[in-house]
């Protein structure tokens, strides 16, 4: 049996999905009670308190980690995650990171997220780790004043990086928890191209068949409206990547494909595939 933590979001739900449809037991685990796919259990638990998750991990095989924003704050441990599967005898565990780990090992939730990956690395299981850019899915954060208004506003809006696809991280997660190959690996995941916020709103507008203008919100704009669901260091963290990526960060990883035997999804693929929740 597969335990998939944030099984209701926008990684961890395709990835409960794949796996069910692999014809695995796959146990879902979110904060809150949610449907979730024919033949798939489901746990209410939250990682803040590692005890809730001891009934999702009875006779559990392997885990998928997915952190909330709360767990990468000053004072979590998402650690003991970790030793308590190791104790109910889970065997794999995967590990959604961030790219940032490598990129900008000195940042707060990036030395944080990095003694995740050494313990998880130190535990004696199995494992394989998954560090993704941004995701294309944060455009959903637009969502609501596309709809009123035909608006996106953004910081750094002529600034890009190659954004993933949620469904790909979930497809690589799963070829990580159903095949030994993957065991130890290490995986950086982009989209197939850089792609700037306005040239993202242009993608969408493709999609919706409809024109959406562009406003450029300042740092401090774009910080205020991110710290309502995020800790104030990574959001952070965030907006430094995304006002002046490095040359790591710019960089078209090939791991996708590498695993996945396909090329990443891309931006404006995204787009058609969520069009509905912008209209």
């Amino acid at each position: 049996m597969i335990v998939v933590t944030g099984a209701t979001g926008n990684v961890g739900r395709p990835l409960t999905k794949a796996l069910a449809e692999a014809g695995q037991e796959v146990t879902a685990v979110s904060r809150h009670t949610a449907a979730v796919p024919d033949g798939v259990r489901h746990v209410v638990a939250d990682l803040a308190e590692p005890a809730s998750l001891d009934p999702a991990l009875a006779g559990a095989k392997a885990l998928f980690i997915l952190l909330s924003g709360d767990l990468h704050a000053t004072g979590a441990n998402p650690a003991d995650v970790i030793s308590r599967a190791a104790a109910a005898g889970v065997r794999r565990i995967v590990l959604l990171s961030s790219q940032g780990v490598s990129t900008r090992p000195f940042g707060t939730t990036r030395i944080a997220m990095r003694a995740l990956e050494d313990t998880l690395r130190e535990s004696g299981l199995d494992w394989a780790i998954v560090r993704p850019g941004g995701f294309a899915s944060n455009a959903l954060w637009w969502a609501e004043s596309i709809r009123s208004q035909q608006l996106v506003a953004a910081p750094f809006g002529d600034t890009g990086v190659p954004i993933v696809d949620p469904a790909d991280i979930a497809e690589v997660a799963a070829a990580c928890l159903l095949d030994d190959r993957h065991t130890g690996g290490v995986y950086e995941l982009t989209g197939p191209e850089v792609i700037t916020p306005r040239q993202q709103t242009e993608a969408l507008a493709a999609a919706l068949g409809s024109p959406i203008r562009f406003h450029e919100l300042t740092r401090e704009e774009a910080k205020a409206g991110m710290t309502q669901s995020m800790p104030a260091e990574l959001a952070d963290d965030t907006l430094d990547i995304i006002s002046a990526p490095t040359a790591e960060e710019l960089r078209v990883s090939p791991d996708v494909e590498r695993v996945l035997g396909r090329a990443p999804r891309s931006f404006a693929d995204w787009a058609r595939r969520n069009v509905a929740a912008f209209r």
